[in-house]
């Protein structure tokens, strides 16, 4: 992509295509800038991105559902299962940071930046997120030029003072200035021999999880503890509605995921040279009532907001129940591919 020359003061020409997930969409930046286009559901797959988590710490004005492993262990993964070289930069340093970010650039090769979105100047809703990941592929002496999701923008722009303030941002999920690149070895693996062990790892650690507040044991105590959420709740018609929008449309690509997880696994189902492509099938459909059923549990949590009516509560605790007894039938099949 091109800006006009008399603004921009470097820039890397990149694919801008945007998606719906913040770390998808920069990996997908980065990875066609190397010559490997994936599509967004496959990104997440091969992260092993999928797993949910239940959190409601001391302080939290409200419970925070999250659908998704945690931010950059995406990135990670993605990189082991495809051999990609990921080279990142963490510094307590502003003029390091920003040094860091700009280094790739100078080489014609954009870089993956993690930052808290709420200073960014074109993001809504202004909320803090330390998890948010974007590409920077230019900038010039007072904007810098980044890659965001659909719902954002795509290719916007931000003030470089902006940026360097949601860089430095301390808080839950954040991390030292991080800026990361990646680039594809000269013999890629194959998807399927990818594929395989991104999915059993998946499955194995949503089956498996280390407390209570994970996997299908924290989708069972979500369906728990969602029933007394007007309680729960400083301000009920703005926390549910709200809970329920970030469950839809907070990057998740619908269904807390879920629909990203779907398309995954209907695309290797689809893929040649894959062992056991009938579990594949099986925990597609499985995902993909289980996507249904999650956007229900999001509409009745919307629902008990804006109504006060605390059996839509019972109604989306008694979903999540099921959802759980789903997702463990879906991942117990996954968890033997290729086994």
């Amino acid at each position: 992509m091109e800006e006009s020359a008399h603004k921009v003061r470097k820039a890397v020409r990149v694919d801008v295509r945007t998606t719906r997930h913040c770390e998808t969409t920069a990996l997908g930046v980065l990875l066609r800038h190397q010559g490997l286009d994936l599509s967004e559901a496959m990104l997440f797959g091969l992260g092993s991105g999928l797993s949910f988590v239940y959190w409601d710490a001391k302080g939290m004005d409200f419970p925070f559902l999250g659908g998704r492993v945690k931010p950059f262990e995406l990135t990670r993964n993605l990189a082991a299962r495809l051999g990609l070289d990921l080279r990142v930069r963490e510094t307590a340093s502003p003029r390091r940071a920003w040094e860091n970010a700009v280094a790739p650039l100078e080489a014609g090769q954009p870089v993956g930046l993690q930052l808290d979105s709420h200073h960014l100047d074109y993001f809504e809703p202004k909320v803090h997120f330390g998890g948010h990941v974007v590409a920077l592929y230019g900038y010039d002496d007072t904007d810098a030029y980044l890659v965001d999701t659909t719902q954002q923008g795509g290719a916007v722009s931000t003030s470089l003072t902006g940026l360097a303030r949601a860089r430095a941002e301390r808080g839950p999920m954040t991390a030292r200035h991080r800026s990361f690149t990646l680039t594809a070895p000269a013999d890629p693996p194959s998807l399927p021999d990818a594929i395989v062990p991104a999915v059993t790892a998946c499955a194995d650690a949503f089956l498996d999880p280390p407390i209570a507040n994970l996997g299908h044991r924290g989708v069972e105590k979500a369906g728990k503890l969602v029933r007394g959420w007007l309680r729960r709740a400083a301000d009920p018609a703005r926390d549910l509605p709200r809970a329920a929008l970030l469950m839809e449309e907070g990057g998740t690509g619908g269904a807390l995921f879920r629909n990203l997880y779907r398309d995954f696994l209907a695309e290797c189902a689809e893929s040649a040279g894959l062992p056991d492509r009938s579990r594949l099938r099986t925990g597609h459909r499985l995902y993909a009532e289980a996507a249904r059923g999650w956007t229900e549990v999001a509409a009745l949590v919307a629902r008990a907001g804006e109504t006060g009516d605390e059996r839509c509560l019972g109604q989306a605790g008694d979903l999540l129940a099921e959802l759980a007894r789903l997702e463990r039938e879906a991942m117990g099949e996954l968890s033997r591919l290729g086994r």
